[in-house]
This record gives C-alpha cells, sequence and structure tokens, in this order.
C-alpha cells in the first residue's frame, strides 16, 4: 500500500454526519469483522485522532459513541475494550415507528 493510500481517511469533513459518528462506524465495522476482538483494546484516543486525522476530543467522542451503542467498555486507567457479545443489530439510526 502506498502513502497516498494509507493517508486517505474514510472520513468525509464535508459530509452531514458529524466525524465522531463517521469515526463510530469505522470501529463498529472493525469489530463486526472480527479485526477487534471481543476482550481486546482498541487504540487509544490518541492513536485514532492521529490515524484518521481529528481532534483528539472528536476520538474521545467517537468512544463515548462506541459505549453507548454497547459496542465497548472503559476502564479508568487501562482503556477501551471491545464487549464480550456485542449487540446483535445496532441500527445506526433508530427509524422505529410504533
Amino acid at each position: 500500500m502506498s502513502d497516498a493510500e494509507e493517508m486517505r481517511s474514510p472520513l468525509d469533513p464535508m459530509s452531514a454526519k458529524p466525524l465522531y459518528v463517521q469515526l463510530a462506524d469505522v470501529i463498529a465495522g472493525k469489530i463486526r469483522s472480527g479485526e477487534l476482538a471481543p476482550d481486546r483494546p482498541i487504540p487509544s484516543e490518541n492513536h485514532l485522532a492521529d490515524e484518521y486525522g481529528v481532534a483528539r476530543l472528536t476520538a474521545r467522542r467517537t468512544a463515548q459513541e462506541l459505549r453507548e451503542r454497547g459496542l465497548i467498555v472503559t476502564v479508568r486507567g487501562k482503556g477501551s475494550f471491545v464487549v464480550e457479545q456485542p449487540p446483535l443489530d445496532v441500527p445506526e439510526e433508530d427509524e422505529t415507528a410504533d
């Protein structure tokens, strides 16, 4: 893979979808694919910020979003970890009309 391909981010700063949601979707995809295994740490906020070219606060909000989706847990002083059994259907947006 060339340096240009490595530097290309899957995030679109011009999108209406916030960057933290876009990044959370990327990480959620890695969890679903098994690239990020259960009970293993996800990359740190600093690492995510560097890798995806976002602010550290954006990376922090991404972790919060993943916690809200039930995909990770955060242990103070240790980091954030993929949950043992992530929810089976995590809707990206709740569109149920009951």
